[in-house]
């Protein structure tokens, strides 16, 4: 007689098992996955990283494998870039996101709006510039380019 007898059910146990474990390696993601998960290129994603805003994972079998969590804050980082943050506040908005400090993001976002406000009256002013250069350039027929002229040095 065997020194062991399998219970009922052990096939499906193990079956069970497997299962878990490869739906959990699904969801690690590579790193090529994981900038196509959050919009970006693999060198976007290791140049976070070399800013320390991503973290770097520990090798699996010679491979990085990244997790939702990763996923989620790749795309937190580039959301907060489009809306006009710089690395350096990410880097502070993240640290944030951990401890819930809602009054020192919504003091980055004002001051964010503020420089936002100061860059797109700046533009205006810079376009309105521009558009007199080019009715000038337009309405001369001869002699020297008021475009070129004003940017002479």
């Amino acid at each position: 007689m065997p020194p062991f007898l399998p219970c009922r059910g052990a096939g499906r146990l193990t079956y069970r098992f497997r299962t878990i474990v490869r739906n959990q390696e699904e969801k690690m993601l590579t790193i090529g996955k994981l900038a196509q998960a959050g919009g970006v290129g693999v060198e976007t994603v290791r140049f976070y990283q070399r800013r320390n805003l991503l973290g770097t994972p520990s090798r699996d079998g010679g491979i990085r494998r990244y997790d939702t969590e990763d996923v989620r804050r790749l795309r937190f980082i580039r959301k907060a870039q489009h809306a006009g943050f710089t690395l350096e506040e990410i880097r502070e908005l993240i640290e944030l996101d951990s401890g819930h400090d809602h009054h020192r993001a919504r003091e980055m976002a004002e001051t964010r709006l503020t420089k936002l406000d100061e860059q797109i009256a700046e533009l205006q002013r810079a376009k309105q510039s521009l558009q007199r250069l080019a009715t000038e350039c337009a309405a001369g027929k001869s002699g020297s380019c008021p475009i070129l002229d004003a940017f002479e040095v």
